[in-house]
């Protein structure tokens, strides 16, 4: 399984915003330009996150985008599920018909584990986790 650019660059707005100690909002062009993400597929990128409730956007010379919810409030599966549809490794453990092995398939059981155990790490971080992350990680290399 690949993650798509999409679902990579909207996490890394998401996280722009998240990180905007101001809570002001956020212009498209400041996104872009510091996670180097084109002005036009950012453009779509957020389209589809306000549609999906994760930001707002605010009109005006000083508008741009805002998380709709606090950071801590925002889990992964959803954003992910909102930018990749649903997140299966292979059909059949969606779909035992998908397989006419599938009944009694050992290499069925590890992908089922492998989804579940990457569907716990979705559920359980948060974008403050993420951004709890990107900050102790600075001060790390700062102290090297």
């Amino acid at each position: 399984m690949r993650l798509s650019t999409r679902t990579r660059y909207a996490v890394r707005a998401m996280l722009e915003l998240a990180s905007n100690k101001s809570n002001a909002p956020v212009q498209l062009r400041t996104i872009a330009s510091r996670q180097d993400i084109s002005i036009k597929y950012l453009e779509q990128l957020m389209a589809t996150l306000k549609t999906a409730g994760f930001v707002k956007s605010v009109r005006g010379s000083k508008g741009g985008y805002i998380l709709a919810a606090p950071p801590n409030r925002i889990k992964l599966d959803c954003l992910f599920s909102c930018l990749e549809g649903p997140v299966t490794i292979v059909e059949c453990i969606e779909n035992d018909r998908f397989c006419n092995r599938a009944a009694d398939c050992a290499s069925r059981l590890l992908w089922a584990q492998l989804q579940a155990a990457m569907m716990q790490v979705l559920k359980s971080t948060t974008l403050q986790d993420l951004v709890d992350k990107t900050v102790t990680n600075a001060k790390a290399d700062y102290q090297i």
